[in-house]
């Protein structure tokens, strides 16, 4: 299907150096935010308490908030969850704090402020198990990176699986930067959507390296950088059409799914935007760079076999 008919086939390559330098540059910014900021961890990592509340009419948040600051509970984080009328309070552990007694102050300042206040559900999560979620967590991004090498290095050829890789590893970087440079909170939602940008952007660098490898046959006299410049223009209708689709449900999550979406829609967005780019901006480049040619990418001609092609 393809609602946009391009007829001419769009320069991509001739660019290939000054995109990849912006995105270098990029990189390095999204490194510097990492290092000298670093990611502003959720209670999930970090240990906490979570603590949800119901009331009858539509909480205020703003209340809530100032009720807890009056008891002096520390850095806590108050948020709608669902519906209007349950609000999720998230509240970190320090030092020696008893999570049962720094519970039932919370509760009772809140049940102070408005009688109608109903404790739905208490959890608690140590410092021990956050840094569990944490090291696995990291465990399973480097896992789903060594997969997709493996995966692309077998279907196509190395070149295209370490072009691949930096372009992957561009998104994710960009996407923590981002968190890191801001301070939004890091959780394990938005790692799960870390996770899903990853096999998100590999896919988009299939569909091109596919077109490549089909135009390697039948452009047998072309270049390298037309047969990639083919590639990419002959992909993007399905590129806009399947991108834009898939980002106008991940904006109506960042929209309206609460603050409990927020986040993560948060790093869908900025993965989908990044992932278009570095899947053809970087990895072709990249590609290009690598010296990837039509003898990497076709079967060597068995002995006396006839070419009937034209």
């Amino acid at each position: 299907m393809e609602f946009f008919k391009i007829k001419h086939d769009i320069p991509f390559m001739k660019y290939g150096k000054l995109t990849t330098t912006i995105s270098l540059v990029t990189f390095i910014f999204a490194i510097l935010a990492l290092g000298f900021k670093g990611l502003n961890l959720g209670i999930d990592f970090t240990g906490g308490m979570l603590i949800e509340v119901s009331y009858p009419q539509p909480a205020n948040l703003d209340a809530i908030r100032k009720t807890l600051e009056a008891e002096e509970v520390a850095e806590v984080a108050v948020q709608s969850f669902g519906t209007s009328k349950d609000v999720l309070i998230r509240v970190p552990l320090k030092g020696e704090t008893n999570s049962t007694k720094l519970s039932e102050q919370v509760f009772s300042a809140l049940k102070a402020q408005d009688s109608a206040a109903e404790l739905r559900r208490v959890e608690f999560v140590g410092p021990q198990v956050g840094q569990e979620l944490y090291e696995s967590g990291g465990l399973a991004l480097m896992l789903v990176i060594a997969g997709i090498m493996i995966y692309l290095a077998l279907r196509f050829t190395w070149r295209f699986a370490v072009a691949a890789i930096i372009a992957n590893m561009h998104d994710i970087v960009i996407i923590l930067g981002m968190f890191a440079f801001f301070q939004w909170e890091f959780t394990l939602s938005v790692l799960a959507g870390v996770l899903a940008i990853l096999g998100y952007s590999v896919n988009e660098s299939v569909v091109v390296f596919d077109r490549v490898r089909e135009n390697f046959r039948k452009m047998r006299r072309a270049s390298v950088s037309e047969v990639i410049d083919n590639a990419i223009t002959a992909t993007m209708s399905r590129t806009i059409i399947t991108h834009s689709m898939t980002q106008l449900m991940v904006l109506a999550m960042f929209f309206f799914g609460g603050e409990v979406l927020h986040n993560f829609s948060l790093a869908l967005t900025i993965g989908i935007v990044f992932g278009i780019y570095s899947s053809v901006l970087v990895a072709c480049p990249v590609a290009m760079a690598l010296g990837v040619s039509r003898a990497d990418l076709l079967l060597p001609e068995k002995e006396g076999a006839v070419d009937e092609r034209p």
